[in-house]
């Protein structure tokens, strides 16, 4: 008979198998996790793209401190692009004997091609717009609170006088996301016409360009081939990622994360089941064999039967991935509001090959050992219970979920984790696995009567005990990570963010403005107040080679070379600081001492005891570097790359870098305090911070619908840990009824076997998720100073050892409801 027609038959007659049905779910979760996850990832990828660009006001621009050539307009109205020109500037703005330096962006009608433009009229309603007409002006609050002004209004800004045409509430700004001073909007016409983009001015040009794809990626690609005029720089999307790179670094790796253990788990009840369902499958093997069949024949039907299975599972599981990608982008509401996006197929079909590795992985070392079945055990069941020692096959699921782990992880360090972590848990529950089974025989002869069936029934299937454990243990582990963990470092990470987060930056304080400064923004009820000294410097050698002739493998470096270096120096290591090798400075160290920031560390290979040299105003300082730091860049704290000793520093010409914290709603007092200090700069990063809660926010939907997979996925591996002994118990129990037993003897018997079982896998999971959860949070979220939370993790490990022994009581239950004999002759 064709080959194929006999595994179809074969699957048709054992489909009622539940170890078929088991391995069949596991293939259709595996694939559905996997799917959902990486379309979802996608998908939010290019909702990150777009949202950028709704930042920056288009799809990619220019960028330039002269008039950008007409070819480059040009040649993306060839490729059917949109097109906006603006210019952004500082200028002085009049109203009624008073004046506000403002942030100017004059821009044509066409602005923003990408994202929208938001207006308050004189009504208070908001309202969508473009670019203002000639003679109109747009201010934000805090500009009409500075000069008093109100919609309606008129003012004088580069000689012209111009009508306030509504108060500016949001537009899309280049992706900057922070406010040197209050913002305004104005005619691109008007701005020429005044003379404030002629020659010697201080204004940045951009041209944004928005369309297709296909036709942004050109005009590109012609860009980066095109010689920018000097200065000039390309205005992405992925730039303005890049400002918050740490906050989607962390989001992807929360939605790889929960992926990735719903994989797993689903690759665990796999080997399971298939492991079952190998045993199962031995006598009839056997009979093949005896009456015959080639070896080869036996190994490729049960692979056809497999393979048969896995088809419509592969199917099915696309569907579900990517109708359940849709529905979450369609329901999570905070998943990208009304940024449109196609459903991408690609994620959900790559994630079939995933799991046909999965399957292939871990459900063919039992099936192929199970073709190498002999005859003789046609007649001879010892024949059919002989083991090896070792097998290289039973080290295929282990490779193919390290392959797995590396894969998906996205990241060398977070695989290592979970590899260690989960192997980890694997050793351990074995290990307290074979340590009670052996006490268990000692114990078992003096123990009462109910208890000693059970104790002797997991003693006499002592391998098969410790395989269940040890998936219970891993099961465990991998749940107690997704719904106990994941949420847990979500709230470290919102918590780095508090609401008393600085949200402002004070530039070119001086050094006798300290104090009523600090009194000021006191009575405005500012807190989190953190001053750092600014000097001004530049680098030029290390170790008394100048820096022009040194070579570096970073690309960046020679950018950094030739820049001004901010410098600054505390005796008090700053917050948000770490150091990760050297010592801190002394109080008075006979040598100028700088602490170096890991980047600079790398970017020019930089070895304790190396000295920089720095031009700082008239003067040089030499100073030797006693410590790398590592900093931590999202905590919204003054932070510098290069911090000096201050016995040596304090002396150097400086002025003050301040952050603090002001609630919203003190427009009024910020003018009145920047009026009263007009050489200080102020600094908003509200927006910035509303966007990084907003990741947060997204990540925390999106983790929520993932779980739910993980759930199911740990559900398989529990029935599947717990029915690969449910033949064996069956016929145990015929006996034990045949020979006097009660069911109530019975009972107590199974709850002992499965609570032993609960509580080397609730103990087990309990340490491997804490130490799991520890590791992730410091090494691959960065979240500092996490700790798990104990409490939730030993009572969740309690609560599933529960169930574990639940579920296996009430899948004995019809085992003590049967009359023996039927028991006998069903087993």
């Amino acid at each position: 008979m064709n080959l194929l027609r006999l595994s179809l038959r074969t699957l048709r007659r054992e489909w009622r198998l539940p170890e078929l049905r088991t391995l069949a779910g596991s293939l259709v979760l595996a694939v559905a996790a996997l799917g959902v996850v990486a379309t979802l990832s996608t998908r939010v990828e290019r909702g990150v793209l777009a949202s950028a660009a709704e930042l920056i006001g288009g799809d990619i621009g220019v960028s330039s401190p002269q008039r950008l050539p007409d070819d480059f307009a040009t040649r993306a109205t060839h490729d059917g692009l949109k097109v906006n020109r603006s210019a952004s500037f500082p200028s002085v703005a009049f109203a009624h004997g008073r004046s506000q330096l403002l942030d100017v962006l004059a821009t044509d009608a066409a602005y923003p091609l990408r994202g929208t433009l938001e207006l308050r009229d004189t009504h208070g309603h908001t309202q969508t717009g473009h670019g203002p007409a000639a003679g109109n002006v747009y201010l934000d609050h805090r500009a009409l609170v500075a000069l008093q002004l109100q919609v309606g209004d008129m003012l004088q800004l580069g000689g012209r006088e111009l009508h306030i045409a509504a108060e500016l509430v949001r537009q899309p700004d280049g992706g900057q996301l922070i406010a040197l001073a209050p913002r305004a909007v104005m005619s691109l016409t008007d701005a020429e016409q005044a003379g404030l983009l002629g020659i010697g001015s201080r204004a940045r040009h951009r041209l944004l360009l928005a369309g297709a794809p296909a036709p942004v990626h050109n005009w590109r690609d012609w860009a980066q081939s095109t010689t920018l005029p000097q200065g000039a720089q390309l205005i992405t999307p992925e730039q303005t990622r890049q400002r918050m790179r740490s906050a989607f670094d962390r989001a992807s790796a929360f939605l790889r994360l929960t992926a990735l253990l719903s994989a797993l788990l689903a690759g665990v009840a796999i080997a399971l089941a298939a492991q079952q369902y190998a045993r199962r499958k031995t006598s009839e093997v056997a009979l093949l064999r005896a009456l015959g069949t080639p070896r080869r024949r036996v190994f490729g039907l049960l692979i056809g039967t497999l393979l048969a299975l896995a088809v419509p599972a592969l199917i099915l599981g696309v569907a579900l991935a990517l109708g359940l990608a849709q529905a979450a982008w369609l329901f999570a509401s905070t998943l990208f509001a009304g940024v449109p996006t196609v459903l991408p197929w690609g994620p959900a079909l790559a994630a079939t090959g995933i799991g046909l590795a999965v399957l292939a992985g871990f459900a063919l070392p039992p099936l192929a050992r199970l073709a190498e079945v002999s005859p003789v055990a046609v007649f001879r069941d010892s024949v059919m219970r002989r083991v090896r020692r070792f097998d290289s096959l039973y080290l295929v699921p282990a490779l193919v979920a390290l392959a797995l782990i590396w894969s998906q992880s996205g990241s060398a360090r977070l695989a290592g984790i979970l590899a260690i972590s989960l192997s980890g848990v694997a050793v351990a529950a074995a290990l307290l696995a074979w340590g009670l089974l052996w006490l268990a025989r000692r114990v078992a002869p003096g123990a009462h009567p109910a208890l000693r069936l059970g104790l002797a029934a997991l003693a006499r299937r002592r391998g098969l005990s410790v395989i269940q454990a040890t998936a219970l243990g891993m099961g465990l582990t991998a749940l107690l990570v997704l719904a106990i963990i994941a949420p847990s470092m979500l709230d470290g990470w919102r918590s780095e963010l508090p609401s008393n987060t600085p949200n402002w930056f004070v530039l070119n304080l001086q050094t006798n403005q300290r104090d009523d400064f600090s009194k000021a923004l006191a009575r405005l009820g500012a807190d989190q107040l953190n001053m750092l000294p600014l000097a001004v410097g530049k680098l030029v050698a290390i170790d008394g080679h100048p820096i022009d002739g040194l070579h570096f493998n970073d690309p960046r470096a020679k950018d950094w070379s030739d820049r001004q270096l901010r410098l600054s120096w505390a005796g008090t290591l700053p917050p948000a600081n770490r150091v990760i090798a050297g010592h801190w400075f002394t109080p008075r160290p006979a040598q100028a001492e700088v602490s170096v920031d890991t980047m600079w560390r790398d970017m020019f290979a930089l070895k304790l005891g190396d000295t920089l040299s720095f031009d700082v105003g008239e003067g040089r300082l030499d100073a030797r570097v006693t410590s790398f730091r590592q900093v931590d860049w999202s905590s919204f704290r003054v932070n510098f790359f290069l911090l000096l000793d201050p016995a040596h520093a304090s002396a150097l010409p400086h002025t003050w870098l301040a952050s603090f914290h002001l609630p919203r709603g003190h427009a009024t007092q910020v003018a009145t305090l920047s009026r009263a200090y007009p050489n200080l700069s102020l600094v908003d990063v509200d927006d910035l911070l509303d966007r990084i809660h907003q990741i947060v926010d997204r990540v925390s939907g999106a983790v929520r619908w993932v779980l739910a997979f993980s759930l199911l996925a740990g559900a398989l591996v529990l029935a599947a840990a717990l029915s690969a002994s449910a033949a064996e118990r069956r016929h145990e129990a015929a006996l034990l009824r045949t020979l006097g037993a009660r069911r109530g003897q019975l009972r107590i018997a199974a709850a002992c076997e499965f609570a032993l079982l609960g509580l080397i896998a609730g103990l087990t999971a309990t340490a491997g998720a804490a130490g799991a959860g520890w590791w992730l949070g410091r090494q691959v979220f960065h979240i500092e100073h996490y700790v798990p939370p104990l409490g939730p993790l030993a009572l969740s490990a309690l609560i599933a050892a529960g169930v574990v022994m639940l579920l296996g009581l009430a899948g004995t239950r019809k085992v003590t409801h049967t009359s023996p004999m039927r028991l006998l002759r069903e087993g």
